[in-house]
Protein backbone atom coordinates (compact mmCIF):
# COMPACT_ATOMS: atom_id res chain seq x y z
CA UNK A 1 0.00 0.00 0.00
CA UNK A 2 1.54 3.51 -1.01
CA UNK A 3 0.41 6.41 1.32
CA UNK A 4 1.77 9.90 0.63
CA UNK A 5 1.53 13.23 1.81
CA UNK A 6 1.38 16.88 -0.50
CA UNK A 7 0.75 20.42 0.65
CA UNK A 8 -0.16 21.04 -3.21
CA UNK A 9 -0.82 24.98 -2.48
CA UNK A 10 -3.96 25.42 -4.51
CA UNK A 11 -5.39 22.10 -5.90
CA UNK A 12 -7.08 24.12 -8.50
CA UNK A 13 -3.03 25.81 -10.02
CA UNK A 14 -1.77 22.09 -9.12
CA UNK A 15 -4.59 19.97 -10.38
CA UNK A 16 -2.79 18.99 -14.02
CA UNK A 17 0.32 17.79 -12.00
CA UNK A 18 -2.07 16.14 -9.20
CA UNK A 19 -3.70 14.04 -11.85
CA UNK A 20 -0.54 13.00 -13.53
CA UNK A 21 0.97 12.54 -10.36
CA UNK A 22 -1.40 10.15 -8.94
CA UNK A 23 -1.93 8.08 -12.53
CA UNK A 24 1.63 7.96 -12.33
CA UNK A 25 2.92 7.04 -9.00
CA UNK A 26 0.79 4.26 -8.13
CA UNK A 27 -0.47 6.17 -4.69
CA UNK A 28 -3.26 4.15 -2.82
CA UNK A 29 -4.28 7.31 -0.77
CA UNK A 30 -2.94 11.05 -0.60
CA UNK A 31 -2.98 13.32 2.60
CA UNK A 32 -3.79 16.54 0.57
CA UNK A 33 -3.24 20.33 2.60
CA UNK A 34 -3.55 24.03 1.31
CA UNK A 35 -6.34 23.10 -1.14
CA UNK A 36 -7.23 26.23 -1.07
CA UNK A 37 -10.91 25.97 -2.52
CA UNK A 38 -14.43 25.37 -1.29
CA UNK A 39 -15.65 21.91 -0.76
CA UNK A 40 -18.08 22.25 -3.36
CA UNK A 41 -15.86 23.32 -5.96
CA UNK A 42 -13.17 20.17 -5.25
CA UNK A 43 -12.30 18.56 -8.77
CA UNK A 44 -14.46 15.34 -7.60
CA UNK A 45 -15.31 14.22 -10.94
CA UNK A 46 -12.03 14.39 -12.68
CA UNK A 47 -10.42 12.37 -9.49
CA UNK A 48 -13.28 9.81 -9.43
CA UNK A 49 -12.00 8.82 -13.58
CA UNK A 50 -9.02 7.74 -12.03
CA UNK A 51 -10.38 5.80 -9.34
CA UNK A 52 -10.26 8.18 -6.33
CA UNK A 53 -12.49 9.13 -3.75
CA UNK A 54 -12.10 12.04 -1.79
CA UNK A 55 -13.63 12.89 1.90
CA UNK A 56 -12.70 17.47 1.96
CA UNK A 57 -12.47 19.71 4.34
CA UNK A 58 -12.51 23.15 2.70
CA UNK A 59 -13.82 26.48 2.94
CA UNK A 60 -12.34 28.40 0.37
CA UNK A 61 -9.49 30.75 -0.52
CA UNK A 62 -7.03 29.77 2.37
CA UNK A 63 -6.19 26.22 4.16
CA UNK A 64 -8.15 23.56 3.04
CA UNK A 65 -7.48 19.71 3.82
CA UNK A 66 -8.18 16.56 2.03
CA UNK A 67 -7.77 12.81 1.86
CA UNK A 68 -8.08 10.85 -1.28
CA UNK A 69 -7.98 7.49 -1.73
CA UNK A 70 -8.91 4.43 -3.86
CA UNK A 71 -8.98 1.66 -0.91
CA UNK A 72 -12.17 3.62 0.42
CA UNK A 73 -13.10 5.87 2.85
CA UNK A 74 -14.79 5.63 6.11
CA UNK A 75 -15.54 7.05 9.41
CA UNK A 76 -14.22 10.56 8.29
CA UNK A 77 -13.97 13.03 11.11
CA UNK A 78 -13.48 16.95 10.20
CA UNK A 79 -11.56 19.34 12.63
CA UNK A 80 -10.12 18.74 15.68
CA UNK A 81 -12.50 18.06 18.32
CA UNK A 82 -11.34 20.84 21.15
CA UNK A 83 -10.06 23.03 17.67
CA UNK A 84 -9.36 26.30 19.48
CA UNK A 85 -9.86 28.53 16.33
CA UNK A 86 -8.21 31.75 15.54
CA UNK A 87 -10.23 34.62 15.86
CA UNK A 88 -13.10 33.39 16.89
CA UNK A 89 -13.67 30.40 13.70
CA UNK A 90 -12.14 27.11 13.88
CA UNK A 91 -10.45 26.42 10.64
CA UNK A 92 -10.45 23.80 7.77
CA UNK A 93 -6.90 22.17 9.24
CA UNK A 94 -7.66 18.65 10.10
CA UNK A 95 -9.75 15.64 7.92
CA UNK A 96 -9.29 12.33 9.25
CA UNK A 97 -10.56 8.84 7.47
CA UNK A 98 -10.18 5.23 7.30
CA UNK A 99 -8.75 4.13 4.20
CA UNK A 100 -9.09 0.37 4.26
CA UNK A 101 -6.39 -1.32 6.96
CA UNK A 102 -5.33 1.93 7.62
CA UNK A 103 -6.33 4.71 9.68
CA UNK A 104 -4.83 8.65 8.59
CA UNK A 105 -5.25 12.13 9.95
CA UNK A 106 -4.53 14.48 7.26
CA UNK A 107 -2.93 18.14 8.83
CA UNK A 108 -2.62 21.48 8.21
CA UNK A 109 -0.87 23.00 11.00
CA UNK A 110 -0.75 26.52 11.58
CA UNK A 111 2.28 28.63 9.97
CA UNK A 112 2.58 30.78 13.21
CA UNK A 113 3.76 34.00 11.35
CA UNK A 114 5.87 35.50 13.95
CA UNK A 115 6.96 34.61 17.51
CA UNK A 116 5.43 37.09 18.69
CA UNK A 117 2.35 37.12 16.91
CA UNK A 118 -1.05 35.42 18.51
CA UNK A 119 -1.04 32.95 15.73
CA UNK A 120 2.09 31.95 17.46
CA UNK A 121 -0.03 31.08 20.46
CA UNK A 122 -3.02 29.74 18.21
CA UNK A 123 -0.28 27.20 16.51
CA UNK A 124 1.02 26.07 20.20
CA UNK A 125 -3.01 25.57 21.32
CA UNK A 126 -4.05 23.63 17.97
CA UNK A 127 -1.09 21.15 18.51
CA UNK A 128 -2.12 20.29 21.95
CA UNK A 129 -5.28 19.96 20.34
CA UNK A 130 -4.26 17.70 17.23
CA UNK A 131 -2.09 15.38 20.05
CA UNK A 132 -5.78 14.97 22.11
CA UNK A 133 -7.53 14.44 19.25
CA UNK A 134 -4.88 11.60 17.72
CA UNK A 135 -3.92 10.15 21.37
CA UNK A 136 -6.35 6.67 21.01
CA UNK A 137 -5.85 5.68 17.40
CA UNK A 138 -2.10 6.97 18.40
CA UNK A 139 -2.27 3.74 20.84
CA UNK A 140 -3.81 1.07 19.09
CA UNK A 141 -3.69 -2.09 17.60
CA UNK A 142 -4.59 -0.42 13.85
CA UNK A 143 -2.06 1.32 11.62
CA UNK A 144 -2.24 4.45 12.34
CA UNK A 145 -0.54 8.03 11.22
CA UNK A 146 -0.73 11.96 10.72
CA UNK A 147 0.65 13.17 7.76
CA UNK A 148 0.86 16.51 6.41
CA UNK A 149 2.50 19.97 6.35
CA UNK A 150 3.09 20.55 10.13
CA UNK A 151 5.04 23.93 10.05
CA UNK A 152 8.06 22.67 12.23
CA UNK A 153 11.26 21.58 11.22
CA UNK A 154 11.68 19.00 13.81
CA UNK A 155 15.79 19.16 14.52
CA UNK A 156 18.26 21.38 12.90
CA UNK A 157 19.06 19.07 10.42
CA UNK A 158 16.06 19.38 8.75
CA UNK A 159 16.81 23.37 7.72
CA UNK A 160 19.53 24.34 5.33
CA UNK A 161 20.88 26.67 7.62
CA UNK A 162 19.51 26.61 11.10
CA UNK A 163 20.94 30.28 11.53
CA UNK A 164 19.51 31.58 8.68
CA UNK A 165 16.34 30.82 11.18
CA UNK A 166 17.11 32.49 14.41
CA UNK A 167 14.59 34.13 15.97
CA UNK A 168 11.67 32.84 13.53
CA UNK A 169 8.86 30.42 13.79
CA UNK A 170 9.32 26.56 12.78
CA UNK A 171 12.52 25.87 14.29
CA UNK A 172 11.28 27.32 18.15
CA UNK A 173 12.02 25.25 21.40
CA UNK A 174 8.37 25.81 21.81
CA UNK A 175 7.25 24.18 18.49
CA UNK A 176 9.82 21.46 18.94
CA UNK A 177 8.35 21.01 22.33
CA UNK A 178 4.43 20.54 20.53
CA UNK A 179 6.48 18.11 18.20
CA UNK A 180 7.98 15.61 20.79
CA UNK A 181 4.49 15.94 22.65
CA UNK A 182 2.47 14.44 19.79
CA UNK A 183 5.19 11.73 19.71
CA UNK A 184 4.99 11.21 23.39
CA UNK A 185 1.01 9.91 22.67
CA UNK A 186 3.01 6.85 20.84
CA UNK A 187 3.94 8.17 17.25
CA UNK A 188 6.88 7.88 15.65
CA UNK A 189 8.59 10.34 12.72
CA UNK A 190 8.73 7.97 9.67
CA UNK A 191 12.00 9.91 7.93
CA UNK A 192 12.24 9.74 4.44
CA UNK A 193 15.11 9.02 2.25
CA UNK A 194 16.35 11.92 0.04
CA UNK A 195 16.15 11.42 -3.81
CA UNK A 196 19.10 14.12 -4.19
CA UNK A 197 21.39 15.93 -1.87
CA UNK A 198 21.90 14.63 1.67
CA UNK A 199 18.81 15.85 3.64
CA UNK A 200 15.26 14.64 2.77
CA UNK A 201 14.23 18.66 2.41
CA UNK A 202 10.15 18.80 1.63
CA UNK A 203 9.89 22.38 1.39
CA UNK A 204 11.30 25.46 -0.89
CA UNK A 205 10.96 29.00 -0.83
CA UNK A 206 10.18 29.92 -4.32
CA UNK A 207 12.28 33.07 -3.59
CA UNK A 208 15.97 33.67 -4.06
CA UNK A 209 16.50 30.16 -6.00
CA UNK A 210 15.73 28.48 -2.87
CA UNK A 211 15.20 25.01 -4.87
CA UNK A 212 18.00 25.41 -7.08
CA UNK A 213 20.66 25.86 -4.23
CA UNK A 214 18.86 22.97 -1.77
CA UNK A 215 17.84 25.86 0.33
CA UNK A 216 15.04 23.26 1.53
CA UNK A 217 13.32 22.40 5.05
CA UNK A 218 11.62 19.19 6.18
CA UNK A 219 8.05 20.36 7.17
CA UNK A 220 6.16 17.94 5.92
CA UNK A 221 6.00 15.22 8.07
CA UNK A 222 4.99 11.14 8.90
CA UNK A 223 4.11 10.57 12.49
CA UNK A 224 2.81 6.86 12.51
CA UNK A 225 2.19 4.73 15.60
CA UNK A 226 3.79 1.60 16.30
CA UNK A 227 2.07 -1.43 13.97
CA UNK A 228 2.05 1.64 11.30
CA UNK A 229 5.74 2.25 11.63
CA UNK A 230 6.40 -1.53 11.72
CA UNK A 231 4.59 -1.80 8.18
CA UNK A 232 7.02 1.02 6.27
CA UNK A 233 8.71 -0.86 3.42
CA UNK A 234 10.37 2.35 2.21
CA UNK A 235 9.66 6.39 2.23
CA UNK A 236 10.97 8.93 0.16
CA UNK A 237 10.28 12.35 -0.98
CA UNK A 238 9.40 12.38 -4.33
CA UNK A 239 11.58 15.87 -5.40
CA UNK A 240 11.26 15.70 -8.79
CA UNK A 241 7.54 17.10 -8.19
CA UNK A 242 8.68 20.75 -6.84
CA UNK A 243 10.52 20.82 -10.57
CA UNK A 244 9.26 22.85 -13.56
CA UNK A 245 6.51 25.14 -14.13
CA UNK A 246 3.71 25.55 -11.96
CA UNK A 247 4.99 23.30 -8.91
CA UNK A 248 3.44 23.89 -5.41
CA UNK A 249 6.51 24.91 -3.06
CA UNK A 250 6.43 21.85 -1.27
CA UNK A 251 7.29 17.95 -2.81
CA UNK A 252 5.15 14.83 -1.64
CA UNK A 253 6.53 12.27 1.10
CA UNK A 254 5.18 9.01 -0.07
CA UNK A 255 5.35 5.52 2.31
CA UNK A 256 5.39 2.04 1.50
CA UNK A 257 3.43 0.15 3.49
CA UNK A 258 3.14 -3.69 3.67
CA UNK A 259 -0.27 -3.91 5.10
Amino acid sequence: MRIATWNVNSITARLPRLLAWLESSGTDVLCLQEAKVAEDQFPLDQLRELGYEAAVHAAGRWNGVAVLSRVGIEDVVKGLPGDPGYDGAPEPRAIAATCGPVRVWSVYVPNGREVEHPHYAYKLQWFEALRAAVAGDAGGSRPFAVLGDYNVAPTDDDVYDVAAFEGSTHVTPAERAALASLRGAGLSDVVPRPLKYEHPFTYWDYRQLCFPKNRGMRIDLVYGNAPFAKAVKDSYVDREERKGKGASDHAPVVVDLDV
